[in-house]
């Protein structure tokens, strides 16, 4: 099967950090042929050349973009009459740029810029889209510009794999990433398959709410985002969600629950799995380990850590990891550092830091093993990678309600308020009081573990999948070229055990449906007297 995968983020020779859940689909399934089609800010796959928009196609621009301007503009949000104008629109767009028309030159012309103000300032408009200003409606048009560059990509091919020649569009996300997955199945009928680790219609809106705009240009963004990623699953043939969680975010953005079908991600086991079981003892060693910034609240962990070496005065805590992604990830380990020379000053601390070259190493594994409680903190919204390999170890954890966590520890660990050093304080000395009822919890977490979140179980779940898609798409008849799947299964065998039997419609006025049992009854009557 030939499945084109739509990723965010071109490759490049760096190393990343660890392999992401989408390269492990195309090392562990060989049997399909992956094509990657990644999008980046700078010049990437499919780039071509385009003619001049002439007098036709600037009114075909005006035409569609009025349509997509008043989507975003138009108040109440969310009808249905919105959703389909928003799709007129993009796809008109679409339809454009498919005949070689230079679409982002059209979106950045004054003439889009007056048409987005025309739509703000239309009667019915919402108040924060009639509050906006020039400037906003510059910055509105770049980023609206930048969205939409997928439509003005070669993805058909013309000596390079395209679009045309798959079997399957697997995108990693909803959004822009999808656009080229939803061309596919507009020009083609290719199924369109959205997986998303995460809601990522969330964390739009936080890193929305991070960046320097004015209230009417977020606003409008986040209305374009909103209607992009509805219209990504309205059109999607299945939608994966990595958690619950992530699904309650897409059906209130207007996925079909018939559509949606949970995978969770698949966490290597292997370094994790060496740990021995927990043992019966008294020590009071707590654990930590991923990446060091302001999200992961390791500040909040010392200072519930004061609370813990309070009561238990030969308690160590081993923060593994170094900074993270976060532009302020250097200053907020080096703030750390700090706090804890104030919560346990002079000598050799019991806070021990531990920079790691990665999280998820071998080494990080080791830490767990001499873990006995690892205390999770933070409120990332994403899946809680380090909360399952802390469950393949057979440790006991102690985790802050965010994301995901409640769904993945089940009943196999602790979870409190996030934000609350006192209540995470508690529960680690709960544990570190009870080996018992560590050894129990940990042991019931790696069984947890191994049930739902192994590579093989993702696997195989996407295997079937891939299957199951191909299995019920239409495609055209191509008598020249066999594809799998393309007639249905044959429902009888031939012989005597596939041949119809006749029936003898009944004579009386007794219902068709009635007959039969009837006159089985009255001949077992009969053999009995």
């Amino acid at each position: 099967m030939r499945i084109g995968l739509l990723t965010e983020g071109a490759r490049t020779g760096a190393v990343r950090r660890a392999p992401r859940w989408y390269d492990r689909l195309v090392q562990g399934l060989p049997g399909h042929e992956f094509t990657e089609f990644a999008l980046s800010a700078g010049p990437s796959y499919g780039d071509t050349a385009r003619r001049a928009p002439d007098r036709a196609a600037r009114r075909r621009f005006a035409r569609h973009f009025t349509d997509l301007a008043a989507a975003l503009t138009a108040e109440p949000v969310g009808t249905e009459a919105q959703a389909d104008r928003f799709a007129a629109g993009l796809h008109g767009l679409a339809d454009l740029a498919r005949d070689r028309a230079d679409l982002p030159t059209l979106l950045r012309s004054e003439a889009a810029l007056r048409l987005l103000e025309r739509a703000c300032r239309a009667p019915g408009a919402l108040p924060a889209a009639r509050a906006v200003r020039v400037p906003d409606l510059l910055v509105v048009a770049g980023h609206l510009g930048e969205a939409l560059r997928p439509l003005s990509l070669d993805w058909y091919g013309d000596g390079a794999p395209g679009l045309d020649t798959v079997d399957l569009c697997h995108a990693t996300a909803a959004g822009p990433t999808a656009l080229a997955g939803l061309l596919a199945k507009r020009f083609f009928g290719t199924p369109l398959l959205v997986s998303e680790d995460g809601p990522g219609l969330r964390a739009h809106y936080l890193d929305r709410a991070t960046t320097p705009l004015s209230g009417p240009a977020r606003a409008l963004l986040a209305a374009f985002q909103r209607a992009l990623a509805a219209e990504t699953y309205a059109r999607a043939t299945l939608v994966t969600p990595g958690t619950a969680h992530a699904r309650r975010w897409q059906e209130r953005c207007g996925a079909a629950p018939q559509r949606l079908r949970t995978v969770p991600p698949g966490v290597p086991a292997g370094p994790f799995l060496r740990a021995s079981d927990a043992m019966l003892d008294r020590d009071a060693t707590l654990v930590w380990a991923g990446p060091v910034e302001p999200a992961a609240d390791v500040a909040g962990l010392l200072r519930a850590f004061a609370h813990v070496r309070t009561a238990v005065p030969g308690a160590v805590l081993r923060i593994v990891g170094g900074p993270g992604a976060a532009p302020d990830a250097a200053a907020y380990l080096a703030h750390c550092r700090a706090l804890a020379d104030r919560l346990f000053p002079g000598g050799p601390g019991p806070v021990r830091f531990e920079e790691l070259a990665a999280p998820g190493t071998p080494a990080v594994a080791d830490a767990y093993a001499t873990a006995a409680v690892v205390v999770l903190s933070g409120a990332g919204e994403g899946f809680p990678y380090g909360l399952v390999e802390a469950m393949f170890s057979g440790r006991a954890t102690v985790s802050t309600d965010a994301g995901a966590v409640c769904e993945v520890i089940g009943s196999t660990g602790l979870v409190v308020p996030a934000g609350d050093p006192h209540a995470l304080a508690d529960a680690a000395l709960a544990l570190l009081s009870d080996p018992a009822r560590r050894v129990r919890l940990g042991a019931a977490a790696r069984a947890r573990a191994l049930e739902l979140f192994t590579v093989d179980r993702h696997l195989t779940a996407f295997r079937g999948i891939y299957l199951e898609l191909l299995a019920h798409a239409h495609p055209e008849p191509d008598p020249g070229t066999p594809r799998p799947f393309a007639r249905p299964a044959e429902t009888h065998l031939p012989g005597r055990r596939g041949a119809a039997v006749p029936r003898t419609p009944p004579t009386d006025r007794t219902p068709s449906w009635a007959a039969g049992p009837r006159r089985r009854a009255a001949a077992t009557r009969g053999e009995a007297r």
